[in-house]
């Protein structure tokens, strides 16, 4: 109602009494249990500052649906051998990159199917792979029909990956729906459905982690239309969802940002698709359905999709100053 909610000091003077009392908290840190308190904090900020956008307050958790917990200066130590000691245990893990500067915080996280990552962050800011060396400008258009449309007519088509699996998600949704819950048959179906939701997952980023660095090894500057995304959910639904759009757009991002690129967005209020790319005219009407459209005044036939993203294109580059790469490459990560 007032828009508060407890201080987070308070929290975890408060959380510090209760676990003394539940031996359970006690196989974990005491920082990983403060860590809570700072999380709903968090929430709560989130809910206040943005729940005009759908953002709601955090809510209780069961103890199985608990993913993650968090370790920051004490409860870990790094041993030799990919070798990691949490609490009184030492685990085997596997490094998928060294670790380099001061140690901030280790992040436990577990995933449906039970694999468990350590996410490792430190404070060491990686420095760019290579610097400008194409020079060269794209706009790119989010399409259903195909996933990408660039201003020099490349049509990049999505695979998917949901809709190539939805029979077997639908069959193994079945089978589970239909097993007794906490059964031992339970738990392996329940494995299978996650295993299978976690492969589409994985067949998505690695066509997104392909596709950015592709991106961003041709082009230096690379253009995009701020899209409603959940908009276009409400909308279009699974299909959207399926495409991904925006986790290819943080993805890019980080890309772009760690390759010294430039990913910058154009108002989504910006007609790109009713501007005649060649004389500038705007239609008053164009229906979703029309893919190809003729100008009435300099007669050229444009093609719904490389018209957008000619448009957005040079929309991008008049609106934005090559000269301040580093702030645009910062605000793009940002947002």
């Amino acid at each position: 109602m007032f828009g508060k909610t407890l201080n987070c000091a308070k929290l975890q003077k408060h959380i510090a009494k209760l676990r003394n009392r539940n031996p359970y908290w006690q196989l974990v840190g005491s920082q990983a249990v403060q860590d809570i308190c700072q999380r709903i904090e968090r929430g709560y900020k989130l809910f206040f500052d943005h729940h005009k956008k759908g953002i709601r307050p955090p809510s209780f958790q069961k103890t199985k649906k608990y993913r993650s917990f968090t370790l920051k200066q004490a409860g870990y130590k790094f041993l030799g051998g990919n070798r990691v000691k949490i609490g009184s245990k030492v685990y085997q893990f596997w490094n998928s990159q060294p670790i380099e500067g001061k140690i901030k915080t280790v992040t436990v996280k577990r995933f449906p199917t039970g694999d468990l990552y350590l996410v490792v962050v430190t404070d060491v800011l990686g420095q760019a792979e290579n610097k400008f060396k194409t020079g060269k400008i794209a706009g790119f258009d989010f399409g259903l029909k195909t996933f990408l449309t660039a201003s020099d007519n490349e049509q990049i088509a999505s695979p998917l990956f949901l809709k190539a699996n939805l029979k077997a998600l639908r069959k193994l949704s079945k089978s589970h729906s239909r097993k007794r819950k906490g059964s031992n048959q339970g738990n392996k179906s329940r494995l299978n459905l996650a295993r299978l939701h976690e492969d589409i997952s994985n067949q998505r980023k690695d066509f997104f982690w392909k596709l950015a660095h592709r991106l961003t090894d041709e082009y230096d500057y690379l253009f995009f239309e701020d899209l409603n995304l959940k908009g276009m959910v409400r909308l279009w639904g699974r299909k959207v969802n399926d495409l991904a759009f925006s986790e290819f757009l943080e993805i890019l991002q980080w890309v772009a940002l760690k390759k010294d690129k430039v990913v910058h967005f154009i108002n989504r209020w910006y007609p790109s698709s009713k501007t005649c790319s060649n004389c500038g005219h705007v239609l008053e009407k164009l229906e979703l359905e029309t893919r190809m459209w003729r100008c009435p005044c300099c007669q050229q036939v444009n093609d719904r999709d490389e018209n957008a993203a000619i448009n957005i294109k040079n929309v991008g580059a008049s609106t934005f100053s090559l000269g301040d790469v580093s702030r645009s490459v910062r605000v793009a990560v940002a947002a």
